[in-house]
Order: C-alpha cells, then structure tokens, then sequence
C-alpha cells in the first residue's frame, strides 16, 4: 500500500518553487497517494491527473503581514486536522509560510513525519532590521528544527541556516531542484512571432524587482556598445516601467527588448547565443540549468546561493568572487554588482565563439545530474 504524502505550498503561481513542486508530483507519484494541500486557487502549472488538491485556505495575496501573522496557528490547526482526517502518513512543506504552517501543526499535536525545505538565503531575505524581516527570523530559528529533516536546494542555503540561525548541521540535507529535461527541449522549439534573432541576442529570465537587478545587466550592456547585439529581458515586476525608461534614456529601445512574462521561455532561449543572469542573492536558480537545456553558454553573477554550485561545482560553495571575472567547468561567474565585470563577461562570449562552443558542449553532459528522475530518487531517501 502506497504511504500518503502531503505536499503542502502557497500556490502554483508562476515561479521556482512552484515549479519544482509540479516537477515532483509527476516523479513520486507512482509511489505515493500525494495530495497537494494550497493556500491560494492559483495554479500555473500541469499537475497530474492522479494527485488530488485540498485548500487549507484562498488567500488574499495582499493580505497584512499581522493578519498572516496571527493567522499562523488557525491554519497549522487546520492543516493537522486535515492530516488527521485523512490519515496523512508523511507531510512536505515548502516556502516559508508552508513551513511555519506545518511546523504550527506539529507543536498542537500533529505526530507524523514532517519534513521541509528551504528555497531560499533566508539572511539575504531578510536582512533588513524590519519587524517583518526580525519576526521572520525568529520563526525560522525557532520552528525549522522542531521537523524531522530540512531538505536545502544548495550547499549555500543550509550553510546559512546552519551560519545565521544555529540550525543543526545534522538536521539538514541538500537536494538540488529536479528538471523536466525532455519537456524544456520540447518546448525550445516552438516558434517565435514576436522577435527576430538577426543579432547577436543575449537573453536573460526573471522578475524584474531589485533582487534580479537588471539595472545592471542594462547598464553592462550599455557599456559594452555592439551595435549588432539585443538584449532580450524576459519577465514582470515592481520594476518593469522604471527600467524600460532606463533603456529609452540610454537610447537603447531599439536594442533592449521587455518581453513580459512567457509561460514557455524556452523557445526565446533556445534563439538567443547567450544567458546573462546578473542576481544580487538566489536560492538555487533554476533558470541556470534551464538555459544548459537551451543549449546556451551562461554569464552568471557569483551570488549566494546557487550560481557557484551549478557553473564551478568542484569550487568551495561558501567562496564569493570580488573582482574580476571566472571561467568556471560550465560558465563565467562574475562578482555581485559590478558592471565592469559583467561586461568583460559578455565581450568574452560575444567576440569568442569557441568558448562559448565549450560551454554548450560540457553543459550537455551537466545537466543529467538535475533529471527529475535522479532528484525524485533523492526525494524518496528521506521520506
């Protein structure tokens, strides 16, 4: 008899975690009675027909932090309600709220196994001295070791967890995320109507907020100055209508392409000669991966966590480059928040075309360490 498993999450909106989650289903549910357990009717992405949904919950997205706050141990009563009524055998929580829900559960009497993961560098996230950002922190130190096991994305989130909130080393396994490889292949080669790639096209993916900053990437590509060269941007957010006056201010509207979001990316990748992803801080970017599918040669800032991991896996995790720029096993790593070096970056894959050659051909063979059916089977070990 197969055991029941919960996966508890926000929604299936748009994004990293999200996909990981549809990702997973479809990898364990041969082998487990899944119920994916949401907070909010947002579902973005395919999910199979065997997995059934429960809400705990439709939440208003512009909801007060205090209501969210207060409402933390309503709704980790509900969800061990749920548990108990449906005789849950294993629960799995990801994001940060998921996860303070679940561990709620579990001090009002919930007695399964209950593991969670963490998707993010919580210090990075919360690094502000914001009651938000102080009352998130005190949960995490608090809730994250009353669970069973942590399953971290990257070497450099449970190297935080275990540096910056004195979570038990032993508590804390890394997973990386899994990847439908032959579904992105798939989906590459659907056509485009909206974009000519007569140039040279450097792409990069992401919500347009400060985290992700473009502002940079704009600028680099500003400063490097070839003609025939685009740069397409890929994404929504706060910071879109700024940035795109940014662009028409550097006479750059004809060059610099706001596409918006696209529910199959893959197919402006697979167009485009190279990913450039310029991030102050990430969990493990999935993106980078996504863009090897794509058959692209990858810039990368050097950005806790994840970049160092994917593009210099043999490299301690815990190093941050400073200056300069690194021709890493898989890709150029560039420092944080410097345009210079992001620059020389992309000079060197627009000018070298056997460099870049070079990286398309390793990331061939890397990208069959992140198969979903390898992850899955990490998965399985500690549930």
């Amino acid at each position: 008899m197969k055991k029941k498993l919960s996966i508890l999450i926000y929604s299936l909106a748009g994004g990293g975690a999200e996909r990981v989650v549809s990702v997973l289903l479809d990898g364990l549910k041969d082998q487990y009675e899944i119920t994916l357990v949401l907070m909010r009717d947002k579902i973005d992405y395919e999910i199979p027909k065997e997995i059934k949904i429960h809400f705990i919950e439709n939440s208003n997205p512009d909801e007060k932090g205090i209501i969210k706050l207060l409402k933390l141990p309503y709704l980790g009563w509900k969800y061990k309600n749920f548990c108990r009524k449906n005789n849950i055998d294993i629960s799995l929580a990801l994001t940060n709220r998921p996860v303070y829900i679940a561990m709620f559960s579990r001090i009002l009497g919930l007695k399964i196994k209950s593991i969670i993961s963490e998707r993010s560098t919580p210090s990075k996230i919360y690094a502000s001295h914001s009651l938000q950002s102080s009352i998130n922190k005190f949960l995490i130190k608090w809730l994250y070791p009353k669970s069973d096991k942590i399953i971290a994305n990257s070497q450099g989130n449970k190297q935080d967890l275990i540096q910056n909130f004195g979570i038990n080393k032993d508590k804390i396994i890394t997973i990386h995320n899994p990847f439908d490889i032959e579904k992105i292949e798939q989906q590459s080669q659907e056509c485009i109507d909206d974009v000519t790639f007569d140039r040279f096209t450097f792409v990069s993916v992401g919500r347009v907020d400060a985290g992700k900053n473009h502002e940079l990437l704009i600028e680099a590509f500003k400063e490097l100055n070839f003609e025939n060269t685009q740069l397409l941007i890929l994404g929504e957010g706060t910071l879109k209508k700024e940035l795109e006056s940014l662009v028409k201010e550097y006479k750059l509207d004809k060059r610099v392409y706001f596409i918006g979001f696209r529910e199959n990316p893959y197919r402006y990748m697979a167009k485009s000669d190279c990913f450039v992803f310029s991030s102050n801080y990430e969990g493990f970017p999935n993106v980078l991966v996504e863009a090897f599918t794509c058959d692209l040669a990858v810039i990368s800032t050097d950005c806790r966590s994840g970049p160092r991991e994917i593009l210099a896996p043999g490299t301690d995790a815990g190093f941050q480059l400073e200056e300069d720029i690194e021709e890493s096993e898989y890709g150029v790593l560039t420092p944080v928040n410097d345009v210079q070096s992001m620059k020389k970056a992309m000079k060197l894959m627009y000018e070298d075309e056997k460099v870049r050659q070079k990286y398309i051909d390793l990331n061939k063979k890397r990208i069959s360490e992140f198969n979903k059916y390898n992850i899955s089977d990490e998965y399985k070990k500690w549930l």
